[in-house]
C-alpha cells in the first residue's frame, strides 16, 4: 500500500521560511517523478514544483520560481520543498504527489497523492 505523509507545514509571517517534506512507503521511491500542488480555498489545485526521479532536473511554477527548491534524497525516501521569501498568496494545503517514470505539471497525470499539509502566511 502506497502511502506519502507530508510535514512541515505551519504558520508563518510574510518573508519568512517553511520546509515542508514528504516521506514514501510501499513503493520503489527512485523509480517515481515527485511533484508538489497546492489548493487554496475556493481555488483549484495548482502545480508548483516538481522533480525528476534521479534529482537532475527541477521545474517550477512561474509564481515560485527563485523562492522555492524541490530536492530529493532517495536513500530516505523523501522528498523537500524549501519555501522561502513566503508571501500571503502562497497560503494554500500543500500535496505531494508521486508519479512513475517522468516528470508532469498536470495534477492529472501523478498516480498517489499525500494528504496534504496546510501553509499559512500572514502579511
Amino acid at each position: 500500500q502506497v502511502q506519502l505523509v507530508e510535514s512541515g507545514g505551519g504558520s508563518v509571517q510574510a518573508g519568512g521560511s517553511l520546509r515542508l517534506s514528504c516521506t514514501a512507503s510501499g513503493l520503489i521511491f527512485s523509480n517515481y517523478a515527485m511533484g508538489w500542488f497546492r489548493q487554496a480555498p475556493g481555488k483549484e489545485r495548482e502545480f508548483v514544483a516538481a522533480i525528476s526521479r534521479s534529482g537532475g532536473s527541477t521545474y517550477y511554477s512561474d509564481s515560485v520560481k527563485g523562492r522555492f527548491t524541490i530536492s530529493r534524497d532517495n536513500a530516505k525516501n523523501t522528498v523537500y520543498l524549501q519555501m522561502n521569501s513566503l508571501k500571503p498568496e502562497d497560503t494554500a494545503v500543500y500535496y505531494c504527489a508521486a508519479r512513475g517514470w517522468s516528470t508532469a505539471t498536470s495534477s492529472v497525470s501523478y498516480n498517489y497523492w499525500g494528504q496534504g499539509t496546510q501553509v499559512t502566511v500572514s502579511s
